[in-house]
């Protein structure tokens, strides 16, 4: 396995893995309180440092367990790489627009947060994904 390939599994997981963390945390406190009630903003930015540090530290975990031949990506890996955030991003823009549109009907905070985090989260899984997919079969 190629050193990007393994650091396209530790994004994968660590996104997964600390969304559903999220998730589990507001949606525990979004039960019977009022959507303008709701403590998220430490939460997602917690998410987002737990997501950052979490990636750098299995990312090296990965590389002192199983270490790589090269840390330097050739051709393939570029083209794979370039493809995944290709489509990674258009989940991105979708959600960018999404929240936009929640800003103009003047919605809750809380709804254009959460759609701009899942953004983020579903442009880093689905292009984690095909990066993968093109890993395991190909262009």
């Amino acid at each position: 396995m190629s050193y990007e390939e393994k650091g396209t599994w530790v994004a994968l997981m660590v996104g997964v893995t600390v969304y559903l963390g999220y998730l589990a945390v507001v949606l525990g406190r979004l039960a019977g309180t009022p959507v303008a009630a709701v403590t998220y903003v430490p939460t997602l930015l917690l998410a987002i440092g737990v997501s950052i540090v979490a990636s750098i530290v299995a990312r090296i975990a990965v590389e002192i367990a199983r270490p790589s031949d090269s840390h330097s990506g050739d051709v393939r890996d570029r083209e794979i790489h370039w493809l995944g955030d290709r489509v990674g991003q258009r989940l991105l823009m979708t959600a960018a627009l999404a929240a936009l549109g929640l800003a103009l009907f003047e919605a809750e905070h809380f709804w254009i947060a959460n759609v701009l985090y899942l953004g983020f989260v579903a442009s880093a899984v689905v292009g984690s994904v095909v990066k993968l997919r093109a890993y395991r079969r190909g262009i």
